[in-house]
């Protein structure tokens, strides 16, 4: 180990101070999403190597990731077990990631993606705001709202506002 970060900047910071084989990252960092942190650094080093470890299971997070460029995902509950391997394989130049989040990725490989003012509405849900209240926060109509919802559980293929939530956070288009 050649350095340790309290948060994205200074993780990029030590990264371009140290250059190391493998960067591990969180996704949760104070100041910046680890996402972004993963682009900056590959955006000043594309060969990086960057390992994600988290508490998120969604497959949308692990999309983003690997988006950004990291070539492995790790949850933090398998450290233990997977930790050495995962370093080793993406060292090696592999991609890693738990099967159980891969299933997930290629269950949803298919499935619409939302748009950012679906997501937008979805936040607004989640906080508990009716659909009056989201049209007057996000200037748009009751029923331009009532659209996006109904789109929204399509997608999800949720029962209610309740349950398109819950499935939002699990796969990570929200986070609470």
């Amino acid at each position: 180990m050649v350095a340790e970060a309290n948060d994205g900047r200074e993780a990029i910071q030590n990264f371009i101070a140290h250059r190391p084989d493998i960067t591990l990252m969180d996704l949760r960092l104070p100041d910046m999403s680890g996402i972004d942190a993963i682009v900056e650094i590959r955006r000043l080093d594309p060969n990086a190597k960057i390992v994600v470890l988290t508490t998120y299971k969604g497959d949308v997070q692990a999309a983003r990731a690997f988006k950004a460029g990291a070539a492995g995902y790790l949850l933090k509950s398998m450290l233990r077990r997977e930790l050495l391997d995962t370093i080793r394989s993406v060292y090696a130049g592999r991609r890693r990631i738990p099967p159980e989040i891969a299933a997930e990725m290629a269950e949803h490989a298919g499935a619409d993606r939302l748009t950012a003012r679906e997501l937008e509405v979805l936040r607004e849900v989640a906080l508990g705001n009716a659909n009056k209240t989201i049209a007057v926060r996000l200037l748009i109509t009751e029923d331009t709202v009532k659209a996006h919802v109904k789109s929204v559980l399509s997608k999800l293929d949720a029962n209610d506002r309740t349950h398109a939530v819950t499935i939002a956070i699990k796969r990570g288009f929200l986070e609470m």
